[in-house]
C-alpha cells in the first residue's frame, strides 16, 4: 500500500508539472507581451578570471541579445517591439545539476526535474521579479580548458544552461550561444548535424536561395555556424552575423505579415 501511495503521489506531481509546463509554453509563444529573461552569471570553475569577468557584467552586456530579437521579430511580421526583455541577476553560488553523459530517458527525465527544482530555488532567493525564462551562464577561465561543455535550452521549465568563456573578446560570441539556447526554451530546434556541427540545408542556412550557395554571409541562429564552403563553416563573431530563418520562426510561433 505504501509503495502504491508513493507512486500515486509521484504521478500526481508529474501531471502537475506537465500541465504547468504546457500552460507556460502556450503563454510564452503567444507574443502578446515581452518575455522576461533573467541571466544568472555563475563562476563555473571558481577562478579569479571568471570572478573578475562576472563582476564586470551588467544589463548592457546582454542588450545585443534583446536588440537582435527585436529586429528579427519585425522581419517576421511580429508586432511586438520587444519580444524578449533581458536582465541580469546575481548568480547563485552553486551551479545547476549537469546532465550525465550517456544519460538514458529515465535519467534525463530525473535530471530535468532536478534542474527545474534548482531553478525554482534560485528564483525564490533572488530579489528581482520572477522571469519567464531563466538562463544560467557558467563562465570558465579560457586558459584552463580548450573547449566547453555542451550548452542547452529546456522547453520544460523555460530554462537555459550556457557554458561560456570569461573573456571580453568572447562576449559577443557568448551572446550568440545565449540567444540560441533562449530560442530552444520556446520551441526552436537545432538545425545542424550533431556529428559535424555543419548547418542542415535549407533550414539551417540564413540564405538558402543564394546562388552560388557558398559562402553564406550570415548564420541561421539554430544552424549555429556560417557555411563558407561544402562541409566548412565558421562560428559567427556576434549576433550581427546571425539571422532567424523561416523554419525557426514557424517553430516559435512567429508569423510573417501578409
Amino acid at each position: 500500500m505504501l509503495r502504491k501511495a508513493r507512486i500515486t503521489i509521484l504521478l500526481y506531481v508529474l501531471v502537475l508539472v506537465l500541465v504547468g509546463t504546457w500552460l507556460s509554453r502556450i503563454r510564452a509563444t503567444s507574443w502578446d507581451e515581452p518575455l522576461w529573461v533573467l541571466v544568472y552569471p555563475i563562476n563555473a570553475d571558481g577562478s579569479d578570471v571568471a570572478r573578475q569577468y562576472i563582476e564586470s557584467l551588467g544589463r548592457e552586456t546582454f542588450e545585443p541579445v534583446e536588440t537582435f530579437f527585436a529586429v528579427q521579430a519585425r522581419a517576421h511580421g511580429v508586432g511586438l517591439n520587444r519580444p524578449f526583455a533581458v536582465n541580469v541577476a546575481a548568480g547563485p553560488s552553486v551551479a545547476p545539476p549537469a546532465l550525465p553523459e550517456g544519460a538514458g530517458t529515465l535519467m534525463t527525465m530525473w535530471w530535468s526535474l532536478r534542474l527545474r527544482y534548482y531553478a525554482w530555488g534560485v528564483e525564490r532567493e533572488q530579489s528581482a521579479p520572477p522571469a519567464n525564462i531563466q538562463v544560467f551562464v557558467l563562465y570558465h577561465d579560457p586558459s584552463g580548458r580548450p573547449s566547453l561543455p555542451h550548452s542547452l535550452g529546456l522547453k520544460e521549465g523555460l530554462i537555459g544552461v550556457v557554458h561560456a568563456f570569461a573573456d571580453r573578446r568572447m562576449t559577443q560570441t557568448n551572446n550568440v550561444i545565449i540567444a540560441h539556447e533562449m530560442l530552444h526554451t520556446v520551441g526552436a530546434t537545432d538545425k545542424y548535424y550533431p556529428a559535424t556541427g555543419f548547418p542542415v540545408f535549407p533550414d539551417g542556412f540564413s540564405e538558402p536561395e543564394k546562388s552560388p550557395r557558398y559562402p553564406q554571409s550570415s548564420a541561421e541562429l539554430m544552424g549555429g555556424r556560417i557555411p563558407i564552403a561544402e562541409g566548412r563553416a565558421r562560428i559567427p563573431r556576434s549576433l550581427r552575423q546571425v539571422r532567424v530563418g523561416p523554419k525557426t520562426a514557424e517553430e516559435i510561433n512567429w508569423r510573417r505579415a501578409d
